[in-house]
């Protein structure tokens, strides 16, 4: 089953002009906050997955990415930074609740994943994305393993492996990043093994202002 016959991935501002003139459908993958949106997004009818992680896991990868890209702060400073808001895309609680709150608002047009559930329940989620992108699954194809083939070849081990990931960089402005960088563990939990306790108590702190009355939690475990 192609969900997908032709796609786009991460676009730069030079590309973004052209993006509207490929043939549909397409797929598009951003770290945009929802409020920065072309506003042609906003006004179609287009579908929106947004998958959000534990902030803490959030924190540490973005840790180790920014020092495989180009080490200068140590995690004490980039932590500090982290909890001011002081991030390229905006604060991280503005990002997800921006997010979420859409979901809440257009369920049929906006899909809130998180990462541990897809994780912890690959299958479900697949059919739960499949079901919301208009292309279910069906009773031949479930007998078939269609959703296990489909874990299987999106899954860390496999992404990770592959020779394109493994060799090769990404050039953003005057930066190289090598492809292997973009991944490390695929993992969550991994924020015990590098946060204090201090660290840990901190952030769970800040979640519990910013998100206390949203409807949305996260699970360390």
């Amino acid at each position: 089953m192609s969900l997908f016959p032709s796609w786009n991935s991460t676009y730069t501002r030079t590309s973004l002009s052209q993006t509207w003139t490929l043939s549909p459908p397409q797929l598009f993958h951003t770290h945009f906050p929802f409020t920065s949106l072309p506003q042609p997004v906003i006004d179609s009818q287009c579908r929106i997955v947004y998958i959000c992680r534990n902030p803490k896991d959030v924190f540490v990868s973005f840790f180790f990415f920014s020092q495989a890209k180009s080490p200068s702060l140590s995690i004490e400073e980039e932590f500090e930074q982290f909890c001011k808001g002081v991030r390229v895309y905006g604060p991280f609680w503005d990002h997800i609740l921006g997010y979420w709150k859409a979901s809440l608002d257009s369920p049929k047009r906006v899909l809130f994943m998180k990462y541990e559930d897809l994780k912890r329940d690959s299958s479900f989620h697949v059919k739960e994305l499949a079901e919301f992108i208009g292309c279910p699954f069906s009773p031949e194809e479930e007998t078939q393993g269609l959703v296990h083939e489909i874990i299987k070849l999106c899954s860390f081990e496999n992404l990770s492996n592959l020779k394109a990931n493994k060799i090769g960089a990404l050039s953003v402005r005057d930066i190289s990043i090598r492809n292997d960088t973009f991944f490390r563990k695929g993992e969550f939990g991994d924020w015990k093994n590098h946060l204090t306790a201090e660290m840990a108590d901190s952030l769970d702190r800040i979640i519990e202002e910013k998100f206390t009355g949203s409807g949305l939690t996260f699970s360390d475990s």
